[in-house]
């Protein structure tokens, strides 16, 4: 049978793999690595797919995927192979009493995608617990352990692994603690957990009240819910040196370079409001019917789909706004 990338996707969409590996070890992943390199047979690495959107032509070629359960626990460090699940790994280091993960409860996809795109929400960011990450060098063979400071955080979603092939995660070690969470910063989840704005609370329970939070926005998978066939935020939040001034009234905060505007409010008020699209096009993608930032497939939708209506999205930003949305997910073997 073909295995497509519709298979292994979170939207669900995507052409047939040439060759299917899976890596269920450090070990294997290293040796797949290095005997692919030594060939001319292209290779793309992948994960849990909820972050990843290929072509209908697929892949001729290797796809390796991670896909592991090896992890460390060693007082309050925590080390997992790449293709470890981070929610399971999230639960797991709760359930051991650990705290500082708890805000990126329910976040589908696998250990090594999390300093990849610097991976936050309701205030935590990977970068914030990170204590080191393994990468194989594709272009020396060797295994290197990194420090936070070489992989390129700073401005928002960005790392030194988002624009280049040439390093793959094999692990990740972060530093947790014992005790409460981290201040809360979200209001709705302060107000769930009945805490004010800044205050901690039993890391579960900001879990719980952080997958509530989720589940209200169909940010959390369900195979029975098409609004949750998507890959999370679609488009970045974007970072501009110089806000135009037709986007002066979105909302925004500082970034290291520059202005971080909000994309949901851009593409809510450039006209696309909740559930748009199931009347545009063929109707089998739309916006999520509580998240503008994610595009969904309704079922059949193909990747030509995703990105017709992904253009249409960021064409009627661009005009309304004078800015121009960049997908955050990554893009394989196609483009809008």
């Amino acid at each position: 049978m073909t295995i497509t990338f519709a298979d292994l996707t979170t939207m669900r969409v995507g052409g047939p793999v040439a060759r299917l590996e899976v890596a269920r070890s450090t070990p294997h992943a290293i040796e797949l690595l290095r005997d692919t390199d030594g060939t001319d047979e292209p290779l793309l690495v992948m994960g849990g797919g909820s972050n990843l959107v290929v072509g209908d032509v697929g892949w001729d070629g290797m796809v390796l995927k991670m896909e592991s359960a090896e992890f460390d626990i060693d007082g309050e460090l925590v080390t997992a192979a790449a293709g470890v699940e981070w929610d399971y790994l999230v639960r797991t280091v709760l359930a051991e009493g650990l705290a500082g993960v708890e805000a990126l409860s329910g976040i589908p996809g696998s250990v090594g995608g999390t300093p990849v795109q610097n991976v936050g929400a309701y205030g935590t960011l990977t970068s914030d617990v990170l204590e080191s990450v393994t990468v194989y060098d594709r272009t020396t063979g060797d295994v290197e352990v990194w420090t936070p400071e070489r992989c390129g955080f700073g401005s928002h979603r960005q790392s030194v692994f988002k624009h280049s092939d040439r390093w793959i995660v094999l692990d990740v070690t972060f530093r947790l603690r014992r005790g409460q969470s981290a201040p809360i910063t979200f209001p709705a989840v302060a107000e769930r957990l009945g805490v004010q704005v800044g205050g901690t609370a039993d890391p579960a329970d900001v879990r719980e009240a952080v997958l509530a939070q989720r589940r209200q926005r169909k940010m959390v998978l369900d195979a029975a819910d098409h609004d949750t066939w998507s890959v999370g935020s679609f488009f970045l939040n974007p970072v501009l040196a110089e806000v135009p001034d037709r986007a002066r009234e979105c909302p925004s905060q500082p970034d290291a370079m520059g202005t971080k505007l909000h994309a949901a409010w851009l593409i809510q008020h450039a006209g696309f409001g909740q559930g748009y699209g199931t009347e545009w096009g063929n109707g089998t993608v739309s916006l999520s019917t509580r998240h503008t930032l994610a595009l969904t497939n309704r079922g059949g939708a193909t990747t030509a789909d995703v990105l017709k209506f992904a253009a249409h999205i960021r064409d009627g930003v661009e005009a309304m706004f004078d800015v121009a949305l960049t997908p955050e997910c990554h893009l394989v073997n196609c483009s809008f």
